[in-house]
């Protein structure tokens, strides 16, 4: 069979819209004719490189994002290259990331802590006591500072963090806060969040979050964006002592789990998987040991705890874990469509489908950002 020849493909389309332009705003603000934009979002014209750079300029994106090459050509491959381990660092295992320094001549490898152990980011001190429910004062460092240009965002995916950088250079901060699924998306519905993580599945029909989402909200009120889909299994210590091959094993004697807080994604994962093998979850041991987050949980391995739990790949090859895969699961972002036109909302959008983040989530392990920032409602 004769090898396909690579084609020319464009997003142009895609990105124009969301700039909300009309083809006639950006054929003017390129100098160019209208027919001309049609013909390239049709592929049928090909734009030369002074045009690309142009178009790329007016819709403040890169050329890649509006065009790439498709077919059979080889995925670009990473650069590798010898570098020194930090001295004082535990072993590492294959997928375990690792941030990068020169230091003189060197470059050394320091494994980052998932565990922050300096004081965290703030903005202002609790001024006293709590007053009114659900309310406090502040003494807020910077009294000029209005926040404007900050989106709260709650979820339970650890990989929001490297959103958050990638949103920076647009000017954007994400205010993360940690809640589960189910906890996000009533944030959401209560009016307290701009956007909600969230990866529940619906074990009725195997859909992604939709179906909760149209359970809790009217129609047409929230927009779902997918964020990426992602690999949920068990973590296990290093080298599996205890030999773990499934959900089946969390019924043996010998060996302790820690389990997700109710709510959870994973927590209701589990519940059905040890339904469907009929193994009662009071004769599991660790089943009653709540931790809140992937990697929390996966940090209860690590330390000895507990042998296993449910969790992503990304939190095992943190921690250079074992892993055995049960199932692929999408996480979405969830927005009211009444934010969808604030700038940092729209900075948001644009950042999960660039390729400098994109490589960076699939690095982690575990993540397919094939469908980042595809919208689903």
């Amino acid at each position: 069979m004769a090898k396909r020849e690579a084609e020319i493909q464009n997003n142009l389309g895609a990105i124009r819209q969301k700039r909300g332009l009309s083809a006639s705003q950006l054929a003017k603000l390129a100098g160019i004719s209208r027919q001309t934009i049609y013909a390239m979002e049709a592929g049928s014209y090909v734009p030369n490189t002074f045009l690309a750079l142009k178009l790329a300029r007016v819709l403040e994106a890169g050329v890649e994002e509006l065009f790439s090459l498709s077919g059979d050509l080889p995925a670009p491959e990473l650069r590798t290259e010898q570098v020194t381990l930090l001295p004082g660092a535990a072993p590492v295992q294959p997928g375990q990331p690792v941030q990068l320094c020169r230091v003189d001549k060197r470059v050394f490898a320091s494994t980052p802590s998932p565990i922050s152990w300096y004081f965290p980011a703030s903005d202002a001190v609790v001024a006293g006591n709590s007053g009114e429910r659900g309310k406090t004062r502040v003494q807020v460092f910077q009294p000029n500072q209005d926040f404007a240009n900050r989106i709260l965002v709650a979820g339970c995916d650890p990989a929001i963090s490297v959103l958050a950088r990638h949103v920076q250079a647009a000017g954007t901060e994400l205010v993360l806060t940690h809640r589960n699924s189910s906890q996000s998306l009533a944030l959401l519905k209560d009016g307290c969040v701009h956007v909600a993580g969230t990866h529940l599945r619906d074990e009725a029909t195997g859909e992604s979050n939709i179906p909760e989402i149209d359970r809790l909200f009217p129609k047409k009120t929230v927009a779902v964006i997918t964020f990426a889909v992602w690999e949920e299994g068990i973590v296990t210590a290093r080298g599996n002592p205890k030999g773990i091959r499934g959900i089946e094993d969390f019924g043996r004697a010998d060996v302790t789990m820690v389990n997700r807080e109710g709510g959870a994604g994973s927590r209701r994962f589990l519940d059905a998987q040890l339904q469907r093998l009929g193994i009662e979850s009071r004769k599991v041991r660790g089943y009653a040991t709540e931790v809140q987050g992937h990697l929390p949980a996966a940090w209860q391995i690590l330390s000895g705890t507990a042998d296993c739990c449910i969790a992503t790949r990304g939190a095992a090859r943190v921690f250079g874990l074992g892993f055995i895969p049960l199932a692929s699961e999408r996480y979405d972002l969830a927005i009211r469509r009444q934010h969808l036109g604030l700038p940092a909302i729209q900075a948001l959008l644009d950042t999960l489908s660039r390729t400098g983040f994109r490589r960076e989530l699939e690095s982690l392990g575990g993540y397919d950002t094939e469908a980042a920032g595809r919208r689903l409602l």
